[in-house]
């Protein structure tokens, strides 16, 4: 893929421009961010737009605006409703749509830099919806079919905001004039497909408003991948308008492509997405704009080692209990490897993952006896409830537990008693005939005959389900000569959780890898979390985030990162490159593994918004100096970005007598305390002040 057109180099940050919109006032430019997921939690978009509202207000202020439908079960706890000032052009525009008889909701949502939002009642403009269409035929000649009621949403929607936005430009020159300001430069910023029939909408009417479309994944892309098919290899070849229309899309993707090609500026949000984009939607990105998070949320600081020690004893906690009477194997030698995301068993890796575990499995066999994996599969789905084997060994555990500790207090106070008395207890005196009794009982009810179970819940047509049968298949139950344990948690993780208690931050926190070979990733957002948290993770050169680290480290593998290759070699190879990927990180001390956490932490600040937000400017200045020529900002004297490389570590060694290629280099004197690795050390042994 020609790099030249999708990426856009800078020397700056955003927090270059962190002025609460000062120079942006000035200037009276305008920044609208439309998106379905504005406040309303659906899927991964509303992390994107939730994690870059504060950079985005800390850039633009008040100059900045969220738009998107108003739904009221979200909207309850996300949003604080208020009136903008008088005088605002906002305020007018709003009145002026609500003297239409549509309902809009104005105020501030309630994340991290409170950006201004308002959101739409789609209902209250339902019963425009046949005029509406009949313009949408009229000029773009797309049909939508009656029934398709998400469709029909955004183009209730699409026209609410276009029709907004025409009025606000409206008052806004009114309000330049009357108040001697420069003519206002407004740049609407659409997501997805679903907010892209605003942006249609204001072309075709021929409104002066810079426009930005972002694609996160293409709407064809996911339903091609979805159905098993050789994807990347045939992108050239797709009859893109025969598939969608085979899988009743058309309109959608008319739609899709029709944002596409009449924004001002293309933006997707990694090369490989920009590569599907170019085959299935006829035009290359002008801007890659990778997705950030706000890493203050995840930085411990000098604390994250800490807090992985502190959530990988509560995960030892579970394991303890749900592989009650089968505990043959030592927690400190045991390593918890996990994948989450949705359960699309296929576009997410979770096949190739289970395949590669079993190989891994009869690896370790072999060569690592005394280490053991657990493997946790984190795929929501329909489930009837609990496994009853699984919540009666939490229960066993637990009874175990207060058992000892009763004892211990009762141990205790004897000694106290006879040492008072001037002589030293013996055996017989301490651990009393019943307390020998009571520890029994609670041995002999730990007692099973089954093997542990694969799964925590009972799963709704279990047969049938992908990642069970794929178990089974592979045969690993969890018997007691398996070297690999598979907990499948058909559930999302929640502090209110009665197996785990942890929600899914602190569970990534205290696992050691995350494996996520997906076969189709737009961006990634599971494998960026764990990046920022210190947690080595694998990836695919078919996702966003697999693409991105490759292009800015010069040696993924040595920072943690491992990166499966999906794209130029088979299946097979595939699979076996990811077990050989996972048997190098189990043959891994723990000292080794706390200094590739190390490395992986610090690559944090190439995922921070305040480094990637740059791109989401640089395409909005594209965009105004499409509409308004003499626009002028410093951001588009484009520079080498040298501070997103990051070379090889300082102490990989190039050829390293016990450790495999890109591993870090083992302890020079054999500990593997975790305590003997201090910061300072650390730091002087990878050659950083």
């Amino acid at each position: 893929m020609n790099r030249r057109f999708s990426r856009v180099e800078s020397g700056a940050d955003l927090k270059d421009y962190f002025d609460r919109g000062d120079i942006a006032s000035r200037e009276n430019r305008w920044n609208f961010e439309v998106a379905w997921e504005v406040a309303n939690k659906v899927g991964g978009i509303y992390t994107v737009i939730r994690s870059k509202a504060y950079v985005s207000t800390e850039e633009m202020g008040e100059q900045l605006c969220m738009m998107g439908p108003y739904k009221e079960q979200c909207a309850r706890t996300e949003i604080e409703e208020m009136e903008f000032p008088r005088g605002n052009p906002l305020l007018d525009a709003v009145n002026a749509l609500r003297s239409r008889g549509y309902k809009i909701h104005t105020g501030r949502w309630l994340v991290d830099g409170n950006p201004q939002l308002i959101l739409f009642d789609i209902g209250s403009a339902a019963w425009k919806l046949d005029q509406f269409k009949l313009e949408m035929w009229e000029k773009c000649n797309i049909g939508v079919p009656h029934l398709d009621i998400e469709t029909n949403d955004a183009i209730i929607m699409g026209f609410m905001i276009a029709e907004f936005l025409e009025e606000f430009r409206n008052f806004a020159i009114s309000y330049s004039q009357n108040n001697e300001l420069s003519p206002p430069r407004i740049v609407a910023h659409f997501h997805e497909w679903q907010a892209g029939v605003g942006l249609i909408i204001l072309r075709t009417r021929l409104i002066e408003i810079a426009t930005v479309f972002t694609t996160h994944a293409t709407l064809l892309g996911r339903y091609l991948c979805a159905g098993n098919t050789d994807f990347y290899n045939n992108l050239d070849k797709f009859a893109v308008d025969e598939e969608a229309g085979k899988r009743q899309i058309y309109h959608r993707y008319c739609l899709e492509r029709g944002a596409t090609h009449l924004a001002h500026v293309f933006t997707t949000v990694s090369e490989i997405t920009g590569y599907e984009a170019e085959h299935l939607l006829k035009r290359k990105p002008d801007i890659i704009t990778p997705n950030g998070l706000n890493v203050k949320k995840f930085s411990a600081i000098h604390e994250f080692q800490n807090l992985h020690a502190v959530a990988k004893e509560k995960i030892n906690e579970f394991v303890r209990g749900h592989f009650y009477g089968h505990i043959d194997f030592d927690l400190d030698k045991t390593l918890y490897f996990f994948i989450a995301g949705r359960y699309e068993f296929g576009n997410k890796g979770a096949d190739i993952f289970i395949e590669s575990l079993a190989r891994l499995n009869a690896m370790l066999k072999h060569e690592k006896p005394d280490t053991t994996v657990v493997a946790f599969l984190i795929f929501p789905t329909k489930t009837n409830n609990f496994n009853v084997d699984s919540l009666r060994g939490h229960a066993v555990i637990k009874q175990l537990r207060d058992t000892i500790n009763n004892v211990q207090q009762a141990v205790g106070k004897r000694m106290f008693d006879t040492c008072l008395k001037g002589h030293i207890p013996g055996p017989d005196e301490l651990l009393q005939k019943d307390d020998l009794v009571k520890i029994k009982r609670c041995m002999f009810a730990m007692q099973r005959d089954s093997m542990p179970p694969v799964t925590t819940h009972n799963v709704a047509d279990d047969w049938n389900d992908p990642v069970l049968s794929s178990i089974r298949r592979c045969h690993l139950f969890n018997s007691v000569h398996d070297r690999v344990k598979m907990v499948f948690h058909p559930e999302f993780l929640t502090s209110t959780n009665p197996l785990f208690g942890i929600d899914y931050e602190e569970f990534v926190r205290g696992c050691h890898l995350g494996v996520f070979p997906s076969y189709y990733e737009p961006w990634g957002y599971t494998p960026a979390e764990c990046t920022v948290m210190g947690i080595p993770s694998v990836t695919t050169n078919l996702s966003g985030f697999g693409c991105f680290m490759q292009e800015h480290i010069s040696d993924p593998k040595s920072y943690g990162i491992y990166i499966v290759d999906r794209r130029y070699i088979g299946l097979e190879n595939s699979v076996q490159q990811l077990s050989n990927f996972m048997m190098e990180f189990s043959r891994l001390n723990r000292r080794q593994r706390i200094i590739q956490r190390n490395r992986t932490e610090r690559l944090s600040d190439l995922l921070d918004w305040r480094t990637l937000g740059i791109y989401y400017r640089q395409a909005r200045v594209k965009a105004l100096q499409a509409v308004y020529p003499d626009y002028v900002d410093e951001t588009t004297l484009y520079g080498s970005r040298n501070n997103l490389v990051f070379s090889r570590p300082h102490s990989e060694p190039p050829s390293p007598t016990s450790s495999r290629h890109t591993t870090p280099a083992p302890s020079v004197h054999g500990s593997d305390d975790e305590d003997s690795v201090d910061e300072e050390t650390e730091l002087k042994e990878l050659g950083i002040k």
